[in-house]
């Protein structure tokens, strides 16, 4: 990847939805190397191109994040399960006291405890759970990836 890349990155980052014209407009190439840039950027995974939603705002009332310690012969294998549920809209390993971090969207506290009770507890490998209900959200947004390459050239 090269500055280019991150420039159309932070561009797309702020507004998904930008035509592949206005993109290049702003960091000074044409719409075809645009095309061909994003093209290549969405087959190799760096970035999916989505509409992020405030749970909050469309009735998801319970939306929270779980932290998870599993048991080490079955980290991989919990992940891959706990991935597949629907309410899991993130899920990452971390460091800590914690072995994953998950996010969920449920409808409303029943729908949370039930799947807290029912189906995460359930997962091989699952130890303890802690979580934490999401009461107001303040920012969703990614930071713009230029500030990261800007700080990691100038350093």
């Amino acid at each position: 990847m090269d500055r280019l890349d991150y420039e159309i990155l932070s561009v797309l980052q702020q507004d998904g939805r930008r035509s592949f014209t206005e993109i290049g407009k702003v960091v000074g190439v044409s719409e075809g190397t645009i095309r061909k840039r994003v093209t290549r950027l969405v087959d190799d995974g760096v970035i999916r191109i989505i509409g992020l939603v405030d749970p909050h705002l469309v009735g998801f009332d319970a939306p929270a994040m779980i932290q998870v310690s599993v048991s080490p012969p079955h980290l991989a294998e919990a992940a891959q399960a706990i991935a597949q549920f629907p309410e899991v809209s993130y899920l990452l390993m971390v460091s800590g006291e914690f072995d994953l971090i998950v996010e969920v969207r449920c409808r409303n506290r029943e729908h949370l405890a039930s799947f807290i009770r029912d189906r995460l507890q359930k997962v091989t490998g699952v130890q303890r759970t802690v979580s934490s209900l999401v009461l107001h959200t303040y920012k969703l947004a990614e930071p713009s990836i230029l500030d990261f390459v800007d700080e990691a050239a100038a350093s």
